[in-house]
């Protein structure tokens, strides 16, 4: 086995260890648990002053940026749509993510499945672990992508034990949003090409919000 995959291995099986003798979670159920904890990951990665300018990454630069697919895969799971926003984690995962990686530790974790659940978990650790990758240089944002009102709304739900969710008027963007269909796989994945610079700028997304509903994304 060569040695990357070994450590990983090794990882992993620590990793199951360290389960059987973890001290109990705050909540009644290791599910309940990674559910809570995944809904403030996303919540915070919505909220990140940077969210708006990964997102704009994503659509707009020339390659895919795994920091904006994080961001679209949050606003996904904030919509209920969970098959899209594991894609998206895997995508941005599999692209040196760390943060996908552990938010599909905890997904797998929400749907006790721990063999998936242990395996992100130690990408996650392994990328945490590995030296930094110089980022791209980012396109300026001077906003952030939700009105402060949605932020905290969204971090409230969370620590009352809610899943996070966006206003109406967002779900009903992102459910415009193009899909890319996989012949093997009936689950529809969002394409986030559809948050053109111009949904994301200026009147159209200022709309969304109405008078005094928050700052829209520049």
């Amino acid at each position: 086995m060569p040695r990357a995959e070994r450590a990983h291995a090794e990882r992993i099986a620590a990793l199951r260890r360290a389960r059987l003798t973890a001290a109990p979670t705050h909540l009644p159920s290791e599910h309940e648990q990674a559910a809570f904890e995944l809904g403030l990951v996303v919540a915070l990665v919505l909220g990140a002053p940077d969210a708006s300018r990964g997102l704009d990454l994503l659509v707009n630069a020339r390659r895919i940026q795994p920091e904006g697919a994080e961001v679209f895969a949050a606003l996904l799971y904030a919509t209920g749509r969970e098959e899209g926003a594991e894609f998206w984690w895997r995508f941005a995962a599999g692209s040196g993510s760390g943060t996908a990686a552990y938010c599909l530790h905890l997904h797998h974790l929400k749907l006790g499945e721990t063999d998936d659940a242990d395996y992100w978990r130690a990408w996650s650790d392994q990328l945490a672990a590995a030296e930094r990758r110089p980022r791209p240089r980012a396109l300026r944002m001077s906003r952030p992508l939700l009105p402060e009102d949605v932020r905290r709304d969204i971090l409230s739900r969370v620590h009352r034990g809610l899943a996070p969710q966006l206003p109406p008027a967002l779900v009903a963007v992102i459910d415009r949003l193009p899909v890319q269909e996989d012949d093997g796989d009936p689950a529809e994945v969002p394409s986030p090409w559809g948050l053109t610079s111009g949904a994301m700028s200026g009147g159209s997304w200022a709309e969304l919000w109405g008078d005094g509903g928050g700052d829209p994304v520049e």
